[in-house]
């Protein structure tokens, strides 16, 4: 268990939208963000994305999940060991399957491994626990997006809104002292947002994504498949709630009839329609959404996220934080919590019974164990 003064953690976070792994070191006593530190990241190659796609829905022990993890490790160990000063790691993983309510979630990755070849402590598996005690084991970053509330010195509540491959708001009030306080938090999925985008821009046109949102720009909205979407009982759920990546797959099916570009509107439109009415859901309205995640990086969403919503809108760099790695930063701060037996969710997050810490730590045993943990916090 660590001590109560401030790690150097790194974390680390492959998202849905299976473009690669984010990495970023945070400095933190688990409460107060203390100091960002240098990032990085690793694209997925062709060959890898694949393996790793070939494995989605599928769990422990099913065909393609152990080539798929393998490739998550070794991306993961070659992105991490180009960092010298963190003292901890949180490492996500890759999550292949969520379902919550039924066989539970699978984040592909063994922290074991990475603990080993790194020789530095890693926290991993941060769902599991969640998911067992009743919850929905995502989102996770929530308590992260608090502290970084607390960073910006403001009394109302803001929102936060993650565009990768699926959409999650945070709402937070930071009047509030703590993060599990009643009152505090409200976070769940909003929908889809750049996963079928990007699977529609693969399928079509062989290319990752939609670039600035062009060819979204250049087409008109099917606005009968949009409002049929939202009748979706998922949008009536009261959160907190969660999404798995295919949740909403035969959405390429809704549109196959339509051209490419009005394809590309129409999935964009949906991700800014599933966005805007999760503020329904909002105990009260926030001051502003703040936006992350690769989406705020499509301005055809982005206008359309501004002409939907009752507040302003805004990439999180208008806060000073940054976008591409904000996930990464939330897994090193998890770490430091779960290290310090400290929580990660609680009933307003995540739905879980009770307020719980998450998680696996899991040291190296090699001699080197001690070597990147100058401060022998562990």
């Amino acid at each position: 268990m660590l001590k109560s003064d401030a790690v150097w953690a790194l974390g680390a976070m492959s998202g849905t939208s299976l473009d690669g792994v984010d990495a970023a070191l945070l400095q933190t006593d688990g409460v107060q963000i203390l100091e960002f530190g240098e990032t990085g990241y690793r694209p997925y190659s062709e060959a890898e994305r694949e393996v790793i796609a070939a494995a989605l829905g599928r769990w422990p022990g099913d065909e393609g999940v152990e080539e798929a993890a393998e490739v998550i490790e070794t991306v993961h160990a070659t992105l991490l060991s180009e960092f010298g000063d963190a003292e901890l790691i949180g490492f996500h993983g890759q999550t292949l399957a969520h379902d919550p309510r039924g066989m539970g979630t699978h984040q592909a990755g063994d922290g074991r491994v990475l603990a080993e070849v790194l020789q530095t402590p890693v926290v991993w598996d941060f769902r599991t626990t969640d998911v067992e005690m009743g919850g929905e084991g995502a989102p996770l970053a929530p308590f992260f997006h608090f502290a970084c509330a607390k960073l910006m010195e403001i009394d109302a509540p803001i929102a936060f809104l993650n565009l990768g491959g699926i959409g999650n708001l945070t709402w937070v009030d930071p009047a509030k002292s703590r993060p599990d306080e009643d009152g505090a938090l409200l976070a769940f999925d909003t929908g889809p947002a750049n996963a079928p985008i990007n699977d529609l821009m693969w399928q079509r046109r062989h290319e990752y994504f939609d670039k600035d949102g062009e060819l979204a720009a250049e087409g008109d909205v099917d606005e009968d498949i949009v409002e049929s979407f939202l009748q979706h009982s998922y949008f009536y759920r009261v959160p907190p709630k969660s999404l798995d990546r295919n949740d909403f797959s035969d959405l390429l099916d809704e549109v196959a009839i339509l051209e490419d570009a009005d394809a590309a509107a129409t999935l964009t439109a949906i991700a800014a329609a599933s966005a805007a009415k999760a503020l329904e859901h909002c105990p009260r309205l926030p001051q502003g959404v703040l936006v992350t995640g690769g989406g705020r990086k499509n301005p055809t969403l982005m206008t359309m996220l501004s002409l939907l919503m009752e507040c302003p809108v805004a990439p999180v760099e208008d806060a000073g934080f940054n976008g591409d790695m904000l996930e990464a930063q939330a897994f090193a701060y998890l770490a430091v919590r779960v290290a310090k037996g400290m929580t990660t969710s609680c009933e307003t997050t995540t739905g879980v019974r009770a307020s719980i810490g998450g998680g696996i730590l899991s040291k190296p045993t090699g001699k080197r164990a001690l070597s990147k943990t100058p401060s022998k916090n562990f």
